[in-house]
């Protein structure tokens, strides 16, 4: 099978899981990376021993040589950036969250579609063992008729408020838990449920300043959320109660609580410092205790990394690889990542107007 030879835009993130990834993968090659700042770009090169650093998008799309790229700028690029890279013919890998609107991420869509190009989404807890070990029970009815989902994610990233001030900090770009964990789940919500019928939304900012150690440490306003408290109604009148929060100090962790009429199923972690490591399935027939569920050598990870968001993101970069062999985006795609910043797009309605949102049909938003 060939080598998909593939560019890193974005190196935060990117440099932390993407590159390391992609260079662990069998059938990826790094071939260039970019940052705004070229000298950072040729440093960030030279360390992963990838051949090219580039500073102008644009020029690096203009490598022959090169099939795809993976984008994990700040979301306020990713609409511009996705375009141009959809445009120059390449496959794309995109984190999350897409883009800043619905909008914008049903236009890259259907600009994927037109081009005949493939786009995976960095779903990761689709590829958890934990995460597939539940959808299993899900799958085979293990709780009956599902009663309430309770899902808390709650931790302390940014409790502290000397936390730097940054784009994070700004709404206008994408900062904030909703789109920084919020994406996640309202995609897993899709994925192990069903989709949303309405919902309404507390969104708040807790913490509004921030001290901006780029301006001698001033503080700078802050209006990007740090705690969301959402109810959804699902589809089949299911109720879904989700709480978020990156400003909790010994906040709980992530757990999803499943009650229904013929057992219980409580997957969690409160492992504050690496979001996919410490997960564990409990189940428990209607009535009777709580027990841990082994995870099968089937689901596990071939190889568990020092860091926990490594392993799922080689599973994704799998997807992506199989995809473009294919010849066409297999869940998660770009299908996906549309229905999730939707979801985002009404919760932020929903606090604003302080009502419950009907959420539309995702093939009629598309059309």
């Amino acid at each position: 099978m060939s080598t998909i030879r593939v560019a890193v835009v974005g190196t935060g993130f990117g440099q932390a899981i993407h590159i390391p990834g992609l260079q662990h993968h069998s059938r990826t090659e790094v071939i260039a990376v970019y940052n705004r700042d070229l000298g950072k770009a040729k440093a960030i090169a030279d360390s992963h021993q990838i051949s090219y650093a580039f500073n102008s998008l644009e020029k690096l799309l203009s490598l022959p040589e090169l099939d795809a790229v993976s984008l994990s700028t700040p979301p306020f690029l990713h609409y511009e950036m996705g375009k141009q890279i959809l445009e120059a013919g390449k496959h794309l890998l995109l984190e999350k969250p897409m883009a800043m609107s619905a909008q914008e991420t049903k236009e890259l869509y259907h600009l994927a579609n037109k081009k005949g190009l493939v786009v995976t989404t960095d779903f990761e807890f689709r590829y958890v063992p934990a995460w597939q070990l539940l959808s299993e029970h899900l799958q085979q009815g293990y709780v009956g008729q599902i009663r309430l989902i309770k899902i808390d994610w709650l931790v302390a990233s940014r409790a502290n408020p000397e936390r730097s001030w940054n784009w994070y900090s700004r709404r206008d770009q994408g900062g904030g838990v909703l789109g920084a964990i919020g994406s996640h789940s309202f995609d897993y919500i899709h994925w192990l449920f069903s989709p949303v019928k309405r919902l309404s939304a507390q969104i708040i900012c807790a913490i509004k300043e921030r001290p901006d150690p780029k301006d001698n440490n001033q503080l700078k306003p802050v209006d990007a959320d740090d705690t969301c408290l959402l109810m959804l109604e699902l589809a089949d009148g299911t109720p879904c109660q989700l709480s978020l929060s990156s400003v909790t100090y010994n906040g709980r962790g992530h757990w999803v609580e499943v009650y229904g009429d013929r057992g219980t199923l409580i997957l969690g972690s409160d492992n504050l410092k690496d979001y996919v490591h410490g997960f564990h399935l409990h189940a428990a027939p209607a009535g009777k205790p709580l027990t841990e569920v082994e995870i099968p050598k089937r689901l596990a990870f071939p190889q568990v990394f020092t860091d926990g968001r490594l392993a799922p993101f080689i599973r994704v970069v799998d997807r992506w690889v199989e995809s473009i062999d294919q010849g066409k985006s297999l869940v998660p795609s770009l299908y996906e990542g549309v229905y999730s910043q939707l979801l985002m797009d009404l919760a932020h309605q929903a606090s604003d107007t302080n009502s419950w949102v009907d959420v539309p049909n995702l093939d009629q938003f598309l059309a």
